[in-house]
């Protein structure tokens, strides 16, 4: 049998076992001691015990010794002033609003609102008496005249009123002519009508030519193309018999 038709399995199809951990480890090698972290059971002595372990993260700006000592600056908004007193600027007066001192001015008078009357001041202004009006029948030293007034035309209890409710002239219709006389006589406007006919079409003058009869007139002889006949046609031979 030649050799190469064997298939056996590579030398990587074999696998040796492991020299780590305690499952399926190598038999002809030591064993060193294996420990496993275990879960902190909620009845143990050590249950209380919450102090931070080492995952936490240290800030890298602590250094043994404590934190750094460089300065540290932020970008903050303006804080605003605590000085309360702020007297003004010299931008707030106006001197040229200033009459100079010393000299002679003209009264300058405001309007302003009247303020409360004092107790020895309590008599009212001018403009606070009102004149009795001239107009109408309430005049205290006037003599009045008859005053009249417009008002609208009442319907009832006036001069024009119907109280036997009559119709007017313009109630009655105009009553026809042709009701007591010879009656006209009437016309109406209708359309035309069309008179019965031949509908057939008969042709006109112009679909006629004169010109094109030769039946009452001499005619010049006339000749038409015909066809050629080949030399080799068999003639027509009829046979005539007795």
């Amino acid at each position: 049998m030649i050799a190469a038709r064997e298939r056996g399995p590579g030398p990587g199809r074999y696998a040796l076992p492991t020299s780590v951990g305690f499952k399926g480890h190598d038999f002809t090698k030591h064993m060193k001691p294996s420990y496993s972290f275990g879960q902190r059971l909620d009845n143990s002595m050590f249950s209380k015990d919450v102090s931070p372990g080492p995952k936490y993260h240290v800030n890298p700006r602590f250094t043994r010794s404590g934190p750094e000592g460089e300065p540290k600056y932020s970008m903050l908004a303006r804080q605003p002033d605590p000085n309360v007193f702020r007297p003004p600027g010299p931008g707030t007066y106006d001197n040229h609003r200033v009459f100079p001192q010393g000299e002679r001015a003209a009264p300058a008078y405001s309007m302003g609102g009247r303020t409360r009357y004092r107790k020895r001041d309590c008599h009212p202004a001018a403009n606070a008496y009102t004149l009795p009006q001239l107009v109408g029948p309430k005049i205290i030293n006037k003599s009045a005249h008859p005053a009249y007034s417009m008002t609208g035309r009442s319907n009832i209890h006036g001069f024009d009123e119907d109280l036997a409710r009559t119709p007017g002239p313009a109630k009655y219709n105009v009553t026809t002519p042709n009701a007591y006389r010879n009656k006209q006589p009437l016309y109406s406007m209708l359309g035309r009508n069309i008179m019965p006919g031949d509908n057939t079409r008969k042709p006109g003058p112009g679909a006629h030519s004169p010109e094109k009869v030769y039946i009452n007139k001499r005619k010049a002889p006339v000749v038409s193309m015909g066809i050629r006949h080949s030399e080799f046609v068999c003639p027509l031979i009829i046979d005539v018999t007795d």
